[in-house]
């Protein structure tokens, strides 16, 4: 009963952030028709979710150790709810920024307080397998921004879906708040200052700045091409039709959501042998990557396949939040998990509004569709940010460092 109650409404929750991150790959033809938006304009309103989202990880992380996570995370989700109808109502590009900014800050909360609620109220060796159920719930929502998005579009518009969201925000909002067990905080007593200055030792420990430069690059990536990139990369590098794009971008989003919970349920096993969370984490991305490999350089026709395994091994670097929570004294979880998380979003939205801009610097035809090239040279950059990552990570390998 206390997971039910503890698991249902940080799910809703989670799912809900999701969908607002992915959602504008299907509106986003809509916004461009509609705000004569540009690539790095419609770059820029999407990447607006990771830049505020970002910006609140490390306030968001001291909250979570202050205060407990049902009310941190049910007074923020009243903030998107609140993003969402002004986007729902936007009148220029800038309400759109305005909106997708406080969506961003109102689900910053939504996976960080789930995870600290879970290390504080179950056993640690459970928290690979519910953490993976805790972002299966995520992928749910890229789900339902595929096709069922698509499917609303052909009755309803785009204003219409926005405002049935944040309805739903509020909901869980209550649903956090008066669902989730209560815990003892175990940082209450602690200043401000003494709780940064713990911050700071988070940030220096070995296991963090030698592990988590490649969860981050991959995850950033991930992150850029789930929430708008996939779309603009079907619909016009491949010149695909919009039903086989959502059917595409659907197949990802299946693909995702078994990889949180196959990957999060192999690792706790895994564990059982002694081997390490971050040994098939790492093993994942490394799958991820030559999967990207394949696609930019189109090797095969087979987009389903391999855009399925982009989708499930993209997931990958989320296990890096268990391992690394498990390191860590229990007071310091929240820090630990927002420290990393705020480095992925940072490198979410530098990717997801940098795709833009250099994708920008090409010409668009009448249709406003830009070249191949355009879209080929953004990935292959961020494609070689993730290599430089991988490269430091075995750098400390070899050396031993790891531990």
């Amino acid at each position: 009963m206390m997971l039910f109650k503890l698991f249902l409404p940080f799910a809703f929750g989670y799912f809900l952030s999701f969908l607002y991150r992915v959602v504008n790959v299907a509106i986003a033809p809509d916004l461009v028709r509609e705000f004569g938006l540009n690539a790095n304009q419609m770059g820029l309103v999407s990447s607006a979710y990771l830049l505020t989202f970002a910006l609140c990880q490390l306030p968001l992380g001291i909250l979570l150790d202050r205060y407990e996570s049902r009310k941190v995370s049910a007074a923020l989700l009243l903030i998107a709810a609140l993003g969402a109808l002004i986007f729902a109502f936007a009148s220029s590009a800038m309400g759109l920024l305005i909106g997708r900014g406080l969506i961003g800050i109102g689900v910053s909360a939504c996976l960080m307080a789930a995870f600290t609620a879970y290390a504080n109220l179950l056993p640690s060796q459970t928290l690979p397998l519910v953490n993976g159920l805790q972002l299966m719930a995520g992928g749910l929502g890229v789900v339902c921004a595929s096709t069922p998005v698509q499917w609303f579009l052909t009755w309803g518009d785009w204003r219409l879906l926005f405002q049935g969201l944040a309805v739903a925000s509020i909901i869980a909002s209550v649903l956090v708040y008066s669902l989730v067990p209560k815990y003892k905080v175990s940082s209450n007593g602690e200043s401000l200052g003494q709780q940064l200055g713990a911050l700071w030792q988070v940030i220096k420990h070995p296991r963090f700045y030698q592990i988590a430069p490649l969860s981050v690059a991959t995850q950033g990536v991930f992150g850029a091409f789930v929430g708008l990139w996939s779309g603009y990369w079907l619909r016009d590098y491949l010149a695909l039709s919009e039903s086989q794009t959502a059917q595409i971008i659907l197949t990802m989003a299946v693909a995702m959501t078994a990889g949180f919970v196959v990957l999060g349920a192999l690792a706790a096993y895994a564990q059982r042998y002694g081997i390490s969370a971050h040994i098939v984490s790492v093993s994942g991305m490394l799958v991820y990557m030559c999967s990207q490999w394949v696609i930019i350089n189109e090797w095969s026709q087979w987009h389903h396949l391999w855009w399925g395994l982009s989708g499930f091994f993209g997931t990958s670097g989320v296990l890096m939040y268990a391992y690394l929570s498990q390191s860590v004294p229990k007071n310091l979880v929240g820090r630990t998990n927002a420290s990393l998380n705020l480095c992925v979003f940072v490198v979410a939205f530098a990717c997801q509004w940098g795709l833009g801009v250099v994708v920008n610097l090409w010409p668009s035809n009448a249709l406003g569709v830009y070249p191949q090239v355009a879209y080929a040279t953004a990935w292959l950059w961020v494609l070689g940010l993730q290599a430089l990552a991988l490269v430091w990570f075995f750098y400390n390998a070899f050396l031993g460092k790891l531990r």
